[in-house]
């Protein structure tokens, strides 16, 4: 759209010299206006932080562009990593993924920069022999960073060897500490900033690997994490005490941080399963309380990992756990929410992957009663993962 614009002002102007010059000239004059007439713009700035960024948004441009600037309290976005809905195994691309950012303010899609190609990420998604299911992509959100974990690669071994981590703030990604074991089809979750790994195989089963955890600290400030022109980093993975069995490799999981603790089900689904939670504090684990793994019918995510929040997948219903009573209680039902894949909590919302994945339902759990609405995916593309993230910058909005 923007080069589309720019192309359009470009051939009505280039006859014209004196027109080309008003337009530069006013749009100089646009750029230096105050935000409020008689205001200095630190002052105006502090009185806006106030206003709904959706209002601001509406009113004019140089409001509409202080809500994206790296000065402004960044509001919440949607992240999502994407892959074609065409199920073709022969196409090149079949395999790919892309990385998308939803604005809520804007309702507009756009494209995250692509991770770095050195060392190219090789990963499958789909395969002949899982013709029923698409492999596993673990990616987790942490200290307001979208971070892919863990994938299997075209020789059905770990993908990655380290993380990828995507900065909204910068705008670029950036590689974490090399993992001391490469790991798919793992427990992966964060909790106070904390990135943990759990279980999960190799390119086949190892005791060891089903048992291990490990965490890499991003709150660490006395480390920065390598960039894409210089991999070294002092960041590290720390072991930590191992679970007591191999019982939790048999999916892709997501470990949910809640309270300082890690709550994880050993399968996906509506079956029978078998909890446990970890203390990050004293590096225990316990059983599961019988009431929350009762009621883990679905996915599950926590609300700034204080409040956790479930979608049985096969009845639709959002229910919110009761730590004091061990109980799942009841918020809402629709017919959207059956076959829920993968939720996102943050700011007062849930987010959804539904059955078909290209639709995105959201819940504002704060109204009542709860407000629902559903986002489209890009066309041709469906959802594998989402995350809610701070906005990217956007100066040229």
């Amino acid at each position: 759209m923007a080069s589309s614009i720019q192309t359009s002002v470009t051939d009505t102007t280039t006859k014209n010299p004196t027109k080309r010059r008003k337009l530069i000239t006013d749009g100089h004059r646009h750029l230096e206006q105050p935000l409020i007439p008689g205001l200095p713009n630190d002052i105006a700035q502090l009185c806006l932080s106030l206003v709904h960024p959706s209002t601001l948004y509406s009113v004019c441009h140089s409001w509409r562009g202080l809500i994206y600037s790296p000065s402004s309290p960044p509001f919440l976005s949607l992240y999502a990593v994407l892959s074609s809905t065409n199920t073709n195994h022969n196409l090149p691309d079949n395999n790919s993924i892309q990385f998308f950012n939803f604005d809520p303010i804007s309702s507009r899609w756009d494209s995250l920069p692509p991770p770095p190609p050195d060392p190219p990420l090789h990963l499958i998604l789909r395969h002949p022999s899982f013709i029923s299911r698409d492999l596993p992509i673990q990616t987790i959100s942490a200290s307001h960073r979208l971070i892919l974990l863990a994938a299997t690669s075209h020789s059905f071994s770990p993908a990655l060897s380290r993380p990828l981590v995507f900065n909204p703030f910068s705008g670029s990604w950036a590689f974490g500490p090399p993992l001391a074991t490469p790991r798919r089809w793992c427990a992966a979750g964060s909790a106070h900033g904390t990135v943990y790994v759990a279980s999960g195989i190799r390119s086949q089963y190892n005791t060891d690997v089903a048992k291990s955890l490990e965490k890499w600290d991003l709150q660490n400030k006395e480390a920065m994490i390598s960039n894409i022109l210089n991999k070294t980093t002092t960041w590290k993975w720390v072991k930590l005490k191992e679970l007591k069995n191999g019982r939790f490799s048999r999916d892709a999981i997501d470990a949910v941080g809640w309270r300082g603790k890690l709550c994880m089900v050993n399968m996906k689904g509506d079956a029978a399963k078998e909890g446990i939670v970890y203390d990050t504090e004293k590096d225990t684990w316990a059983d599961m309380p019988e009431g929350m793994v009762a009621g883990w019918r679905g996915p599950v995510a926590a609300m700034d990992e204080e409040v956790m929040y479930v979608v049985d997948e096969a009845k639709g219903v959002l229910r919110k756990y009761d730590p004091e009573r061990d109980c799942w209680e009841h918020i809402m039902e629709s017919e959207r929410l059956i076959g829920a894949q993968q939720i996102a909590a943050g700011g007062g919302r849930v987010c959804v992957i539904c059955g078909g994945s290209t639709d995105l339902v959201v819940l504002d759990v704060v109204a009542l009663p709860v407000r629902l609405w559903v986002v489209e995916t890009p066309p041709g593309f469906k959802a594998f993962r989402i995350h809610i993230l701070p906005r990217i910058s956007r100066p040229d909005n």
